[in-house]
């Protein structure tokens, strides 16, 4: 799946809360970038079981950007991100778990489902922190984690689509 170019938004304001969505904005969009870029080789290489256990370099360096850059475009959106959109949509996060700001963020039509949000997270911890013994099963978990990565990428386009009309 191709991922499209993404163009960094203007600063919407010398406020500092804008300006700290904005930060968080233009970090995740460039973890998105670098992500696709991942995604795009994953499936040109297209991967199987069997070649999981026989990395070369240049797919273990594939890997290893597809699971950082997975990784880093979750904390980022879970962390600055969602908290700063909050706070310009005039919520007040300070007393509110990351849990609790999942789910206003899906009461306010900005993330489909929390449930889904941690269902993602739960993807991305098993194939970045678990290491099951069965090749199959260790290409089950990647093939889960191509998958979730690539909805997380529609999931920042959502919130970049929402906040082009804040």
């Amino acid at each position: 799946r191709r991922c499209r170019p993404r163009n960094r938004r203007p600063a919407m304001s010398a406020r500092p809360r804008l300006a700290t969505l904005d930060q968080a904005l233009a970090t995740c969009q460039g973890h998105a970038q670098a992500l696709g870029d991942a995604l795009a080789d994953i499936e040109r290489r297209q991967f199987s079981s069997g070649d999981l256990d026989r990395l070369d370099k240049a797919d273990r360096r594939l890997l290893d950007q597809f699971a950082y850059r997975y990784t880093r475009l979750q904390d980022d959106m879970g962390a600055p991100l969602m908290p700063a959109v909050l706070t310009a949509l005039g919520e007040d996060v300070v007393a509110l778990s990351a849990l609790d700001r999942f789910n206003r963020l899906e009461q306010l039509s900005w993330l489909p489902s929390a449930d889904e949000w941690m269902e993602l997270r739960q993807v991305r911890n098993q194939f970045t922190h678990e290491y099951p013994e069965s090749a199959e099963e260790r290409f089950e978990r990647f093939s889960a984690a191509v998958a979730a990565a690539t909805r997380l990428v529609d999931l920042l386009d959502g919130f970049e689509r929402r906040l082009e009309r804040l």
